[in-house]
């Protein structure tokens, strides 16, 4: 175990824990929640990070945290691709990006 301030960290990561899910429960332009979606990750991705330098001493516990976090950003990549591309065909078809318009699955 280190020095590290594990309080702050896991406060930062509550705090921005809090604006992604108040950004998803209140967003209807499809950009905008997927950007919140991404500050949730983000909170997750800063925990392993933050455990993961924690408990790097410890044997067993290494570069887990680490490793867990650079496949997390693989797949918030990912998303944000498949969101991007949504949001391109649902303003084609639409007119429109508004997350309550896109109420019908089959386009």
């Amino acid at each position: 175990m280190t020095g590290l301030p594990l309080a702050g960290f896991l406060a930062l990561s509550a705090v921005l824990l809090g604006i992604g899910i108040f950004g998803i429960l209140t967003r209807r332009n499809f950009i905008l929640l997927l950007i919140a979606i991404e500050v949730a990750m983000n909170s997750a991705i800063l925990n392993f990070v933050v455990f993961g330098a924690y408990w790097g001493g410890v044997p067993g516990y290494g570069i887990e945290g680490q490793s867990v976090a650079v496949v997390l950003i693989g797949l918030a990549a990912t998303e944000v691709a498949v969101g991007l591309a949504i949001v391109l065909a649902l303003n084609r078809l639409r007119g429109s990006i508004n997350v309550a318009e896109a109420t019908v699955l089959k386009l």
